[in-house]
C-alpha cells in the first residue's frame, strides 16, 4: 500500500524536474544569444503573448475564439468518425461477410494520412467548415473502427453461446453483449482517434481554413510573428492534453467499473 503513494511522488518529481530542464533551456537560449528572439522568443516573451491575444483580436479574433472555431470543428468530425466508424467496427468484428466486403476498402483508405486528403477539401468545401470535418474525419475513423472490431472478436464466447441457446436475435445479440463487452476497446479507440483527429485539424487549418488556431499561426508566420505562432502552439498543446486527460478519466474509470486493471 505504500509503494503507490511513493510512486506517485517519484513521477511527480521527475515530471517536475523534466519540466525545469526544459523550460530552463528554452529560457536560455534566446537569452544568451544562441538563437535569435526573432526565431526564438523566451518563454516569458511567449506568455505575455497569450495573455495579449485572450483580449486583443489577431487574424479576426481573440485566441480563446480561435480555440473555440477549432474545437467546433474538431468535436463534428470526431462525433461524425464514432458514430459512423464505432458501428462499422462491431458490424465488421460480428458479421464475417461485412468483414470481408469492407475490409479490403477499409485496409486500403486508413493507410492514407489525413493531411493528402486536403486537396480534396480544399476542391470540394474550399474555406468553408466542411474541409476541415472531412480531413478530422479521416483522422479519427481508423482507431474507431479498429477498436470496435477489437472489441467484438474478444467478446467472451461463452456470452455468445449462452444468448445463441437463448435465441438471441442478431440486433439484440449486439445491442445488449457485443456493444457492452467492447466498451473498454471503444473507449481505448476513441482516445487514440481524439488525438489524431486533433492533430489532423490543425494541420487542416494551415491549408483550409480562415479561422481557427492553424490559420492564426499561419497569419503569423507570415508576418513573422513567432510569438504568435508559439502561442497557438501552446494552446494546441494545452487543448490536446485536455482532450486526452477526459477521455483517459472516461477509459479508467469504466475498466474500473467492470473490474479491468486501470
Amino acid at each position: 500500500m505504500e509503494e503507490r503513494p511513493l510512486y506517485l511522488t517519484s513521477t511527480l518529481l521527475y515530471g517536475f524536474a523534466g519540466l525545469v530542464v526544459f523550460f530552463g533551456v528554452w529560457f536560455v537560449l534566446p537569452t544568451t544569444g544562441l538563437v535569435p528572439v526573432q526565431f526564438l522568443p523566451s518563454p516569458i516573451t511567449v506568455a505575455e503573448r497569450v495573455a495579449t491575444l485572450t483580449t486583443n483580436r489577431f487574424a479576426g479574433a481573440t485566441l480563446p475564439a480561435h480555440i473555440a472555431y477549432s474545437f467546433t470543428r474538431f468535436i463534428s468530425g470526431f462525433a461524425l468518425a464514432a458514430l459512423i466508424g464505432i458501428p462499422l467496427g462491431l458490424l465488421m468484428g460480428w458479421f464475417r461477410i461485412v468483414d470481408e466486403i469492407a475490409g479490403p476498402i477499409f485496409d486500403g483508405l486508413r493507410f492514407i494520412a489525413p493531411i493528402a486528403w486536403v486537396p480534396f477539401a480544399a476542391l470540394w468545401f474550399g474555406t468553408g467548415i466542411g474541409g476541415p470535418i472531412m480531413i478530422i474525419f479521416a483522422g479519427a475513423f481508423p482507431p474507431c473502427v479498429i477498436n470496435a472490431y477489437r472489441g467484438a472478436r474478444q467478446v467472451d464466447p461463452r456470452l455468445i453461446e449462452a444468448a445463441e441457446m437463448l435465441g438471441t436475435s442478431d440486433m439484440r445479440m449486439m445491442t445488449n453483449i457485443l456493444l457492452p463487452a467492447s466498451v473498454p476497446s471503444i473507449v481505448a479507440g476513441l482516445r487514440v482517434a481524439a488525438g489524431l483527429g486533433w492533430q489532423s485539424l490543425v494541420g487542416a487549418e494551415l491549408i483550409v481554413a480562415s479561422t481557427g488556431v492553424g490559420f492564426m499561426m499561419v497569419q503569423a508566420q507570415a508576418n513573422v510573428a513567432t510569438s504568435t505562432v508559439m502561442s497557438g502552439m501552446v494552446a494546441i498543446g494545452i487543448v490536446g492534453l485536455l482532450i486526452d486527460i477526459i477521455l483517459r478519466w472516461g477509459e479508467a474509470a469504466i475498466r474500473r467499473r467492470r473490474g479491468l486493471n486501470a
